[in-house]
């Protein structure tokens, strides 16, 4: 099964190899391709530089385990409260089809971090103008779905007792292996940073999108919920408590862009938006 999972020394390599790439092509003539590859190198060593620093704190992070599977009960006995439906009976439904549980652990290892690759190099190539507030969007996220997942939260899957299946574990696909065994830390449900990736590719890809392709990102999401929930990988919760974080931070930038924006017309002298203009008033 092929999908990316690079570790944070990949992820450094690639921003300095990158960083170098800039640094040599802003000594050349900015025309044509050469700018082209320029502005490319410039954007995405700063993506690269992110990701790693993301990954390489998230060790740290991801060490805790203390109180993961009491956490995981309380967020269990959260949803009962709600009325959500129950992940296990959505589990047993797939579960008699063995195709489509492979297919979504596929789309579960797949389909998260390859898809924001080419979701971000389509941003960039298609509409560029919006590239810094997506990438802002998802760095932000990201960060406090981290500062969150510092309380440990077991996944369905790993909850004794509960008879949750580990669907990729069952037919060799994990990209996790045993527990304490894998590659990556497993008490990290909380919230899900695979429904907040998710999320902002299906906000910005229809919002940005034209035509059938704002459908792809929409369509992304509720797959991405679908595949996390029924492969026991993630509660209902972690994708909800995920996307509130990313509409906070949409908001943020929002208000954010409002407030610098007048700021930038009181300094040119310009009317605030509401308050009408004075007229001066000539004297003889």
């Amino acid at each position: 099964m092929t999908y990316l999972h690079p570790s944070w020394e990949l992820s450094a390599t690639c921003a300095v190899l990158l960083a170098l790439l800039w640094g040599a092509l802003s000594l050349a003539p900015r025309a044509g391709l050469v700018e082209l590859v320029r502005s490319f190198a410039r954007e995405f060593a700063v993506v690269m530089t992110l990701l790693g620093v993301w990954q390489y704190v998230g060790r740290f992070v991801r060490t805790h385990v203390e109180g993961a599977y009491s956490h995981a009960v309380r967020v269990q006995n959260a949803q009962a409260w709600l009325h959500l439906p129950d992940e296990l009976e959505l589990q047993h439904l797939v579960l008699p089809h063995e195709w489509l549980v492979r297919s979504m652990n596929s789309y579960y290892a797949f389909a998260h971090l390859n898809g924001m690759a080419l979701f971000l190099i389509w941003v960039w190539w298609r509409r560029r103008s919006s590239f810094r507030s997506v990438r802002n969007t998802v760095v932000g996220t990201t960060l406090i779905c981290l500062l969150v997942q510092s309380v440990p939260v077991a996944p369905p899957r790993l909850l004794p007792n509960s008879g949750y299946v580990d669907t990729a574990l069952l037919y060799g696909q994990s990209v996790y292996g045993e527990y304490a065994t894998g590659v990556a830390s497993q008490l990290t449900a909380m919230p899900s940073v695979h429904v907040a990736w998710a999320a902002i590719v299906g906000w910005y890809v229809t919002k940005l999108g034209r035509g059938p392709l704002r459908v792809i990102g929409a369509v992304h999401l509720v797959l991405t919920v679908l595949v996390v929930a029924a492969t026991a990988n993630h509660w209902w919760l972690d994708g909800i408590v995920a996307t509130a974080i990313m509409l906070v931070v949409i908001g943020g930038q929002w208000l954010v862009g409002r407030w610098w924006a007048s700021r930038s017309m009181v300094d040119v002298g310009e009317p605030l938006p509401g308050r009408a203009a004075v007229p001066e008033t000539s004297t003889h």
